[in-house]
């Protein structure tokens, strides 16, 4: 998960600016030395949320921020392509479901592979307009601290899937709670219907 979120970096704002930005977080381990494509638990919350913080400085907090939800669209696009036959979303069965159930199963099944394949505690609560992505234990903002929720790589991560399983919907997503900004866990809202 590591190198996914590290080439998606990568993708997003180009090589030379990544490695400026890793500099600055006192990561220049990493500088032409991602982790391997393998389920090694290798890159630390404590590396993330520094990555994530030094984005913030280099580029200032709105522009740091939006990098970090494209890097996080870009993230979910590379997962699919690592561990997509794994989840099992591009079965038939979970295709001809209809879109909502899809919805629920996608963030469901995301939850899961963030529990299984990292050290996230994740969790899917629902209510009758939104479905809740729980955070208690977050990489994301891991020894960050912020007047507001900083977790766009985790925003960025469910825009793109929720994009993927509707079959190119889009959907109201906005993190409300946010562990770095003083609250006991992060949560980011998500529409159960698209907005279009």
């Amino acid at each position: 998960m590591g190198r996914i979120a590290l080439l998606s970096l990568s993708d997003v704002m180009g090589e030379k600016a990544l490695n400026t930005v890793l500099s600055m977080a006192r990561l220049q381990e990493y500088v032409g030395n991602f982790p391997p494509n393998n389920f090694e638990d290798r890159f630390s919350f404590d590396e993330l949320g520094r990555l994530l913080q030094a984005l913030e400085q280099m580029y200032g907090v709105r522009s740091g921020r939006g990098l970090a939800r494209k890097a996080g669209r870009a993230s979910f696009r590379l997962g699919v392509r690592d561990f997509g036959p794994v989840l099992g979303l591009a079965d038939m069965a979970f295709r001809v479901l209809p879109m909502g159930m899809r919805v629920r199963v996608g963030l469901e099944v995301l939850a899961e592979t963030f529990n299984k394949f990292t050290d996230h505690a994740v969790r899917v609560e629902e209510d009758d307009l939104h479905f809740r992505w729980i955070v208690d234990h977050c990489g994301m903002c891991w020894g960050r601290r912020s007047e507001m929720p900083c977790c766009h790589l985790s925003v960025g991560i469910l825009e793109e899937g929720l994009y993927w399983v509707s079959g190119g919907r889009t959907f109201y997503v906005e993190e409300v709670s946010c562990v770095a900004a003083g609250d006991p866990a992060c949560i980011i809202l998500t529409g159960k219907q698209p907005l279009e």
